[in-house]
């Protein structure tokens, strides 16, 4: 007998009822059908109850994360990794912090920026009056406070304060107040070096430790002057005079006790005109003081109207003459009146500083064997390269592109007249360039030379301007600045004698330097005026070290004679050292950092009118 019924899944099921076969028997029988004869895919339950013990699927496991379910090995071999990787990190961290290693340090400051720490120095020993607190030079104190107050035949009571000049207890006014324009002029230009030098501050201070003395020596708050003070203190020992005074007694400022005369002057172009091109570039470096920049641009007026109004030489007929003689005063009307424009504005200067007349008058077109050489007297070269520098950044155009193009050709010219292929100029066997054909005291020519030369060539590199012309010779700006690293390193002991110029820099330098304070002891004992002269004699070193002093250099054969008696050898002055600063904060640091271009054309009005703005909108 058989039963027919119908497969519960689509199929026919044939049971023999004759089949005794028991339930265990018949799901054995089961297990040995041939599977891939079914003719669908199973679904689970099916397939839970064919496949045998060893063969059914392992069922997936999830992970519900809320969001995203996402399959759990899946999401346990990423945590697990992610916190091996969490691990790991931290470990490497924590070795690279606790093992020691080597630390990069920034390079070491090179030698310019080394030396102008030292050679700003000199400016704090040369300080008179009663010292700031923080004046750092241990052997120096305060020193002739009542200059003036006793002072006969003068309206000046106040005149305390300045610098020294030299190695005398002099203050000479001309070239104290060049000295201050050099100053102003670098801080000007290279701010930014002087800031990474960490001496910014200490420049501006020393600029306005001048700057505050000059305003004593005339009426600043008047519109209109008629007398200046030119000197303090006098140094004439001609004739076989032995009135005590600044050169005949050999004494620490801090001990005179003779009397100090003022020199007045009421026809001095020059001095006024220098003095007021002193306060006009310091107002500038200022300018972030309003009312103190504000104050020196009114003095700087009043000076300069002075020096136009009452034109004579302040050397001329005075003792001056044997120390700082002026030879015109003509260039100084150049230098003032470009200054008075940059810290202006007012093209009434600009249009004095380009007049033909006054330039030929300065010598600009006749050469000369000093044409090129910077110095306390003749400022020709100095104004030629500030009125290029408006050339090269401005280009102010009529009526004044004629002088500043014929500047700016000159400039290039006194440009190529330093560089040795040429024959303008002698150089000594060691290599330095003779610029007062081997007369005594050369370097502070050398060093004003040496800014120049640097300056001009990162005025060109400002310009995106690659080199310049000698005749038909195309000379790259690396040449000029060359050309002022080799004298530099000269003067820091680079010479045919390993010997530094500037003291206490390297360890071959001056010492006996041609210098008061330096050279008597600071101790309880006050040496009088020939009571010191012990010390000027001596063959023993100054006992003080007058650091940054650059003294006056080697003769043109690269002779030296550390001799304090011999002036042109070891007397360093203000002027000298301006200079020096000037050149080194030039060379230091990083080529990258160049001039500041702008500051100096702060008060500049726009060269050309505002362009008109744009029409409205046109409305229907």
């Amino acid at each position: 007998m058989s039963m027919y019924g119908r497969d519960p899944w689509g199929g026919p099921l044939e049971i023999n009822a004759a089949d005794s076969a028991t339930d265990d028997d018949r799901s054995r029988n089961l297990q040995d059908l041939d599977r891939a004869a079914l003719s669908r895919p199973l679904d689970e339950t099916q397939q839970s109850w064919l496949l045998g013990p060893t063969e059914q699927k392992k069922k997936k496991k999830y992970v519900d994360l809320g969001c995203i379910i996402v399959s759990r090995k899946i999401f346990v071999w990423t945590v697990g990794t992610l916190l091996v990787s969490g691990f790991l990190a931290g470990f490497i961290t924590l070795i690279v912090k606790t093992v020691p290693r080597h630390h990069h340090s920034k390079s070491p400051p090179d030698n310019y920026t080394l030396a102008l720490h030292k050679a700003l120095m000199f400016f704090n020993a040369q300080r008179s009056g009663k010292l700031p607190k923080h004046n750092n030079v241990s052997w120096r104190g305060n020193s002739c406070v009542n200059d003036g107050k006793s002072a006969t035949g003068t309206i000046f009571k106040d005149l305390a304060g300045g610098y020294y000049d030299a190695g005398d207890a002099i203050k000479f006014n001309f070239p104290a107040s060049f000295a201050m324009t050099m100053l102003s002029w670098s801080v000007i230009e290279y701010s930014a070096k002087y800031e990474a030098a960490g001496e910014l501050n200490h420049v501006k201070d020393i600029i306005k430790w001048g700057t505050d003395y000059f305003l004593k020596c005339f009426n600043h708050t008047a519109d209109t002057i008629n007398t200046i003070a030119a000197q303090v203190g006098s140094g004439d020992t001609s004739g076989g005079n032995t009135s005590p005074n600044d050169h005949y007694c050999w004494m620490r400022p801090e001990d005179i006790d003779y009397p100090r005369s003022v020199t007045q002057c009421s026809s001095c172009s020059d001095l006024a005109a220098e003095m007021a091109a002193a306060l006009a570039s310091a107002s500038i470096v200022f300018k972030d003081n309003k009312a103190y920049s504000q104050k020196l641009v009114h003095g700087a007026k009043t000076l300069f109207k002075f020096a136009r109004g009452q034109r004579g030489r302040y050397s001329s007929g005075t003792e001056a003459a044997l120390f700082y003689n002026s030879t015109s005063y003509w260039d100084e009307f150049i230098w003032g009146g470009a200054w008075l424009y940059y810290a202006t504005g007012n093209n009434t200067y600009l249009q004095l500083a380009t007049t033909r007349g006054l330039a030929k008058h300065a010598g600009a077109f006749w050469g000369g064997p000093y044409y090129g050489v910077l110095s306390w007297d003749n400022k020709l070269t100095g104004c030629q390269v500030l009125l290029s520098r408006l050339r090269l950044f401005l280009s102010p155009g009529y009526p004044y592109e004629e002088i500043l193009s014929t500047f700016h050709n000159q400039t290039s010219i006194i440009m190529c007249s330093y560089l040795p292929i040429f024959t303008s100029f002698n150089r000594t066997k060691g290599g330095l360039i003779q610029l007062n054909h081997g007369a005594p005291q050369p370097l502070q020519y050398v060093v004003n030379a040496a800014f120049l030369a640097t300056l001009f060539s990162d005025y060109l590199d400002a310009a995106d301007t690659p080199g310049w012309y000698c005749g038909p010779n195309f000379y790259s700006t690396d040449v000029l600045r060359e050309f002022a690293k080799t004298q530099v390193d000269y003067i820091l002991g680079k010479n045919p004698r390993k010997m530094s110029y500037v003291v206490g820099f390297g360890n071959h330098y001056p010492r006996h330097v041609h210098h008061r304070g330096a050279s008597i002891r600071k101790d309880k004992i006050k040496y009088n005026c020939k009571g010191g002269w012990k010390w000027r004699d001596s063959s023993k070193p100054n006992p003080n070290t007058l650091v940054g002093a650059m003294v006056a250099g080697p003769d043109k054969h690269d002779g030296f004679h550390d001799v304090r008696t011999n002036y042109n050898y070891t007397e360093p002055t203000l002027a000298g050292n301006a200079g020096l600063v000037a050149a080194l904060v030039a060379l230091s640091g990083d080529r990258t950092t160049g001039i500041d271009k702008n500051t100096i054309f702060s008060a500049v009005p726009p060269m050309f009118p505002t362009p008109p703005p744009p029409p409205a909108p046109w409305k229907p």
